[in-house]
């Protein structure tokens, strides 16, 4: 008998990996040119295959990863009031704070959905006086810093360690393409890449379609590269059904971003992931390895075919990176309002990357059928 699907089946239930798709990073950076090149094919294979993978043998340290988590837990132990002077709304560049009331609550498809977590947001810190900075609201700037002991030496560090992290991983993709060196790599030299510090709430709402983590999403930036101390993740596998991804010691979840598939010409697919609501308490350390705020993204040789360009027409990185942003926090919607931030460029309320399961494309077609 065909089990019969309900709504809040598919936005919770996932099935599980039969073999975890771990790949160790010493292959590429121990490894001699044939056996780079190898493990670069691996990676794309992976990506293919299960749509991510996770990495081991990389040079971000158990001490580095206990740092950070102990930074993130003792602000995120902080009062209300504390917390408030750091809100996201107080930085021009987007940096701070983010409360559940920011994100908590959320209309879609005519039902009030929630979530179940704060953060703290930084990203590439540079000084007002760069002249990479933006000016007046953008995305490209300075931090802003609780005053906590060592919280700042200790997420710096963590940030330095995981932004190297990305460059090698992206250059292991250059390889495994067929793309020459440097191809992507040449276009992230100040980008607007974040590191958010993640804390889900303990709870007893239930796991439904209405109660979340996170909803479903790719990221906007080249690729994720995720640690976190719970399960709860779960992924869009290539054959586009929802799957657990459970975190592994000592590796991190490496997901596909929207710019890797476009500059793949969809060889690549950008990996749609979302957070069920497990009810328990649980921190994580996304950061979204980003290209450079004004880099042109659009496929790149050997996928810039005319079918390729058609399907990817250039966009700027940080142009689309800004317009989700937008659209998902409702402080710079109300400074747009106000006239107090003004875009030149349109702002698209959903991803055009987004795709869905086969589960919600048959739960889709029921519900236009009855």
């Amino acid at each position: 008998m065909t089990q019969t699907l309900t709504a809040d089946d598919v936005a919770t239930q996932g099935q599980h990996w039969r073999d975890l798709p771990l790949l160790d990073l010493r292959n590429w950076t121990q490894g001699n040119a044939q056996e780079k090149k190898q493990f670069a094919r691996q990676v794309i294979e992976t990506c293919k295959s299960a749509g991510f993978f996770y990495v081991s043998g990389h040079s971000v340290t158990p001490t580095l990863l206990q740092e950070v988590y102990a930074a993130s837990e003792s602000f995120h132990q902080q009062s209300v009031e504390f917390k408030a002077q750091y809100h996201i709304a107080n930085s021009r560049h987007h940096r701070g704070w983010v409360p559940t009331s920011e994100v908590g609550e959320f209309e879609k498809d005519g039902h009030k959905h929630k979530v179940f977590y704060e953060s703290f947001d930084l990203s590439y810190d540079l000084s007002r006086d760069d002249d990479r900075a933006h000016e007046g609201y953008g995305l490209v700037g300075p931090n802003i810093w609780p005053d906590l002991a060592d919280f700042k030496p200790k997420v710096s560090r963590y940030y330095d360690a995981v932004y190297a992290l990305g460059r090698e991983i992206l250059s292991v993709f250059e390889c495994g393409l067929g793309m020459a060196p440097d191809t992507l790599l040449k276009y992230v030299t100040a980008p607007p890449s974040q590191l958010r510090l993640l804390k889900y709430f303990e709870n007893q709402a239930p796991a439904d379609r209405l109660n979340h983590g996170i909803d479903a999403h790719s990221d906007f930036e080249c690729l994720t590269i995720l640690h976190a101390t719970h399960p709860g993740l779960q992924l869009l596998s290539a054959d586009d059904h929802w799957v657990e991804t459970p975190p592994i010691e000592n590796c991190f979840t490496i997901l596909i971003g929207d710019c890797l598939e476009a500059w793949t010409g969809g060889d690549l697919k950008a990996t749609q992931h979302r957070v069920v609501n497990r009810g328990v308490e649980r921190f994580s350390l996304p950061f979204f390895f980003s290209a450079d705020y004004d880099c042109e993204v659009k496929p790149q040789a050997p996928f810039d075919t005319a079918e390729a360009r058609s399907a990817y027409p250039p966009f700027k990185a940080g142009e689309h990176l800004w317009s989700q942003t937008i659209t998902n926090f409702p402080y710079l919607r109300e400074l747009i309002d106000k006239g107090k931030l003004t875009v030149d460029f349109e702002i698209t309320e959903e991803s055009p990357f987004k795709r869905l399961s086969v589960e919600e494309r048959m739960l889709l077609k029921k519900t236009a059928q009855s």
